[in-house]
Formats: C-alpha cells, structure tokens, sequence
C-alpha cells in the first residue's frame, strides 16, 4: 500500500476531484429520490452509497487533499458542453448525476489501485452498488410514466368462447378499468394466444394497459402491454430478456423484502398482497394491510394491493396508503360487474394513487 504522502500530487488531485464528483453525484441522485419520488427505499441507497464512497475515501487525509486542490488552475473548468446547461426535467437531472456518479466512481476504482488493490475492489463493489441504485431508479422512473393513473387492476380468465371474451373485456374497458391481465392457467397455448391478442388490440384501443399472466412468450406473440410474474416464475431479468425493454414487467411481493428486491431488479409494478382473503385463489399466509403500509410508506414503484378486495373493504387500502387496486372475484364473481367496477373507481378516485 502507497502512503498518500509518497504519491504524486496529481494523483491526489485526480482522486480528490473524482471524490467530489462521486459525492455530489451521489446527493442529486438521492435528492431525487427523497423529495421528486417520496420514496424511502432508494433514498436510503442513495444515502449509504454517499456514504460508502466517503468511507472508501477516507484514506486520504481531508489535508492532503486541499493542499493538492487547484480549482483556479484545473482546465477542466474551462471545458463544457451545451448538453451540460440543458436539463428537460427533475428525471433528467438525476439520470446525468447517475452517470456522473458511475463514471466518478470507476474513475476512483482504477486511480485507487496505485494506492492499494484494495482500494480498487471497495470502490469496484460501490460501481457495482450505483448500478443497481439506477436500475431500481430507472423502473420506477418508468413505472410511473406508463402506469401514473393507472387505480383498477383487473384479472380475467379466457371466458367460454372468443366472442364472450372480446365482450368482456369491452365492458371493462368501457366502464373504467385501466389495467386488464389475461390470467388462465386451463387454456391450450392456442386458445391463450387467440384471447392474448383479442385483449391486447381491444385494449390499445380504449386506451388500457394489456398484462398476461406468467407467459413472457405469450405477450410479445400477442402484442400485449406486459407479462406479470410471481415469486415462482421467471425472474425480471429473464422475463425482461424475452418481452425487451418496451414491455412491462410487473412483480408479485408477499413482503416488504421482496418488494425491494423486485425495485432493484427493475421491475416496473408490483402487486401487492395477499390483503384478504380471496375467492379466487387460497394463500397459506396474509401478509395483510400492514404489508400495504409498508409498500406505501417505502416505494413509490406502482403498487397495487391484490386479494380479496371489493367495494366494501377497498377503503381500508385507501386509507393504508395505496389507491391502486388489482381485483378479480370483485368483478368478475358480481352480479353488475360495470356497478362493481365503477363503484371501486370511484372510491380509488383522488390526487394520488399511491
């Protein structure tokens, strides 16, 4: 290991400039985070990465590193470009702290070799840490733009035929749900596409978000919104490798850890529960609305509360903290699924949807 002493001062310059970029980069990202996002999770991450950098950088002495500074002499300050004065949005400006971050940081990995090797490898495990910050940033970023005022989740099975399916999900459309997911786990592959690519052009046409259930396969053949995977299904990654980048990949949590890792990994909502229990599917455990409170309290990702919601208790997920609902029995099980629909809207209805 090389005392800070014996090293050449532009080292030291070098190490304490990409310091200050990594640390700044670091507090506009979790900026962002804190205060355009509300969202505690990556706030923190963005917290202990500041942190960690700092730590990492602590092994040259704050003195010898204002003794080597030479701002009025850096001809780096002289240099700029005009996409460095143009920022379209808050998003914009967390992204290009994003990669001011990861590039000051592998700046700092590679210099900090000639300190010590290990100095590489902390700094090299921090990169690594940026990357997954602004995966779970750029999701949620995403998430949102594509699902701001999306509030009733619907969950649907492939009907008795194609023509009372296509009837189906006209009605729901029409009266007011903005998510619909093709969930029928008893139709051949066929039939699956044929209904697939029925919910997918009916809803492009009202305006509503398409979703099939589990078959990443099924969705890009349909031409469908999204897929939806659950904890035992396939990954974000792997379903992200099939649909690509333009689909969205939602996520079944059954805990607030689960809901983290499914923010890290990229995904673009998740669904939240089981809330109660449900008619249409058993679980062995509740995680109940305290899990929605504290999805609501941490994630600004989409989230919508799934099981056994209706009309009569959806209040209580409104007043945990969500206004975004996926239902199934509520609708399809009542005897006016269009009153059902409307009425879960109406209590949905507000200035955020959580």
């Amino acid at each position: 290991m090389n005392h800070p002493n014996t090293l050449n001062h532009r080292v030291i310059r070098l190490l304490d400039a990409s310091l200050n970029r990594a640390s700044e980069g670091a507090r506009v990202v979790e900026d962002y985070a804190r205060f355009v996002l509300d969202d505690a999770h990556l706030a923190r991450l963005a917290k202990e990465l500041r942190h960690g950098i700092a730590a990492a950088g602590g092994i040259l002495p704050l003195a010898d590193r204002l003794a080597c500074r030479d701002t009025p002499g850096d001809v780096g300050t002289a240099i700029s470009t005009a996409s460095e004065g143009q920022r379209t949005d808050a998003w914009a400006v967390c992204a290009a702290s994003l990669g001011r971050l990861q590039e000051a940081i592998r700046s700092l990995e590679e210099y900090g070799k000639t300190i010590d090797p290990a100095l590489g490898a902390r700094f090299e495990r921090l990169r690594y840490d940026a990357y997954t910050l602004a995966s779970g940033l750029g999701g949620t970023q995403r998430g949102r733009e594509r699902l701001g005022d999306a509030r009733l989740y619907v969950l649907i099975d492939g009907s008795e035929s194609s023509e009372a399916f296509a009837r189906r999900v006209e009605t729901l459309c029409e009266a007011g749900a903005d998510v619909l997911q093709l969930r029928d786990k008893s139709l051949d592959d066929r039939t699956l596409v044929e209904r697939a690519r029925h919910l997918a052009s009916l809803c492009r046409r009202h305006g509503v978000t398409s979703i099939i259930n589990d078959r990443a396969d099924i969705a890009v053949a349909a031409g469908a919104d999204g897929i939806h995977v659950g904890q035992e299904e396939l990954t974000v990654a792997d379903a992200r490798s099939v649909v690509g980048p333009g689909r969205l990949v939602g996520v079944s949590t059954h805990s607030i850890e689960q809901a983290r890792t499914a923010v890290l990994a990229g995904a673009d909502y998740l669904g939240v529960g089981p809330t109660f229990p449900s008619t249409t599917k058993a679980f062995a455990e509740f995680p109940g609305l305290d899990f929605v409170r504290q999805v609501a309290a941490e994630v600004s990702l989409p989230a919508f509360a799934i099981g056994g919601i209706t009309p009569a208790n959806v209040s209580e997920v409104v007043t945990a903290g969500l206004r975004r609902v996926a239902v199934s029995g509520a609708v399809s099980g009542a005897s006016d699924p269009i009153a059902a629909v409307e009425s879960l809207v109406a209590t949905l209805g507000g200035q955020s949807a959580g």
